[in-house]
């Protein structure tokens, strides 16, 4: 037992030093998320429908982007733990070059929204603002994809202070921007939903620019030679992020499809419906982000120990990260359950929502387990840079299994909003179960590294 606490504790010690700053990073960037919502809907309830229909193709875009360079995280952890500094600067130059390909993918997924949208037959009185506020945004498109290049690689390399300074400064620049252009103030035209959009453009560049320059100029980052010279893309090394990365980008559209499809279904069940599910998904959401920053310690660390050969640890180090997330969701579980009524009260003083979204939040911390043990072998298997078994294993978890039954039970059994949540409980939970018993066959000391 004191042998096992001695091996425990450390470990502990790293994954919270390392998790820690992203824990913070995360819920600024859940902030930004906030405050674009609520000031949006203080300017008036047609910019707020168009801040949420645009944010959402927006999202969508942008995963794609977030799954495929969350490959630099493991890929330049174990090049560190390799002492391959070198090796770093290289895959950072390549990741860089990525990035602004996915840019333009960006911007053309976005040129086409106003044709989606009418297609899906939004509101025709919402549609020109929805197109205007995504026009605004996407002009930090590059922005935000270099600095995404520019932040894995500084995770992969145990350096994640810069992040959480980072996310703090564009919280800041995301609220002041907004008062300014959303309500005209300081000589500006009030532009509402689309000032918001240039808002989170500007702030998209602010944090850029402030990685760059850190970067570029911290003495930390200079044995990688990230900028020590200019480089063309160079097919392999890109073939080996995105082979790494491909399957992430899929496991988190999956996810992350899953959760927009169940809203759509609770679309149809009327406004009351659709706002308790919003309160309840917020409030998961927001606990969330805890056990997704650990995710993100968990394969820098395992990543560390396989870079150096010590398979041995990385498994321990996995099964550390995995009980760590499994553990915080537990808690998070608990404290829904206790003070059901005063979360909800803090959303909305309407009693019928409330009461709905009070009974949610029991069903909420039933998969607030499940899905920490999933993120937790998730970002337990990067560190091993296992994603390609994992990416099928979540489209069968939430696609196959998850929202056929929360389609099912909620919609051709009528059972209603609670049966679209038995859904996303039964999908996370087998997601959870399959990425467990795959972390624990791949992390066996017989087995090679996976690429």
């Amino acid at each position: 037992m004191t042998s096992g606490t001695h091996k425990l504790l450390p470990e502990l010690r790293i994954l919270l030093r390392y998790g820690g700053p992203l824990v913070a990073n995360n819920l600024a960037i859940a902030g930004m998320s906030l405050a674009d919502t609520i000031m949006a809907g203080r300017f008036g309830m047609a910019d707020l429908a168009a801040v949420a229909i645009g944010s959402s193709v927006w999202f969508m875009a942008f995963l794609l982007s977030l799954g495929l360079l969350m490959a630099m995280s493991p890929t330049t952890a174990v090049c560190f733990g390799a002492g391959k500094s070198r090796e770093v600067g290289a895959y950072f130059r390549q990741g860089v070059w990525l990035s602004q390909a996915l840019a333009v993918i960006i911007v053309m997924i976005v040129m086409q929204a106003e044709s989606f949208f009418l297609f899906i037959g939004i509101d025709a009185a919402v549609v020109p603002l929805s197109v205007g506020y995504l026009k605004a945004m996407v002009w930090g498109a590059p922005a935000i994809s270099a600095y995404l290049a520019f932040r894995f690689t500084s995770e992969g390399v145990a350096w994640t202070r810069p992040i959480m300074y980072i996310a703090a400064l564009g919280l800041v620049f995301n609220v002041v921007g907004n008062y300014v252009l959303m309500y005209g103030k300081l000589g500006f035209p009030a532009m509402g939903a689309i000032g918001c959009g240039w808002a989170s453009a500007i702030t998209m560049w602010v944090m850029f620019l402030s990685m760059f320059f850190y970067m570029k100029k911290h003495a930390y980052y200079r044995p990688f030679e990230l900028f020590s010279h200019f480089e063309w893309p160079n097919w392999m090394r890109l073939k080996d992020i995105l082979g790494l990365g491909g399957p992430i980008a899929v496991s988190v559209l999956a996810e992350a499809g899953m959760f927009h499809g169940a809203a759509l279904l609770v679309g149809t069940m009327g406004a009351v419906m659709v706002a308790s599910h919003q309160i309840a998904i917020n409030v998961a959401a927001t606990m969330f982000m805890i056990p997704l920053a650990m995710h993100s310690a968990t394969t820098i660390h395992a990543g560390h120990a396989n870079g150096r050969g010590d398979r041995s640890a990385a498994r321990f180090i996995g099964f550390v990260g995995i009980g760590l997330c499994g553990t915080i969701m537990v808690i998070s579980a608990i404290v829904m359950l206790t003070f059901r009524e005063q979360i909800i009260g803090l959303y909305t003083t309407d009693v019928e929502v409330g009461q709905i979204a009070v009974g949610l939040l029991f069903l909420a911390a039933v998969f607030q387990v499940s899905d920490g043990l999933q993120v937790g072998a998730a970002g337990a298997l990067r560190g091993f840079r296992d994603t390609r078994i994992p990416g099928i294993m979540n489209v069968f978890a939430y696609w196959v299994v998850g929202f056929p039954l929360a389609w099912y039970l909620g919609v051709t059994l009528d059972f209603g909003l609670q049966g679209i949540w038995i859904g996303l409980i039964v999908g996370l939970s087998v997601c959870a179960v399959l990425l467990n018993w795959r972390f624990w066959k791949i992390s066996q000391l017989d087995n090679n590294i996976a690429r």
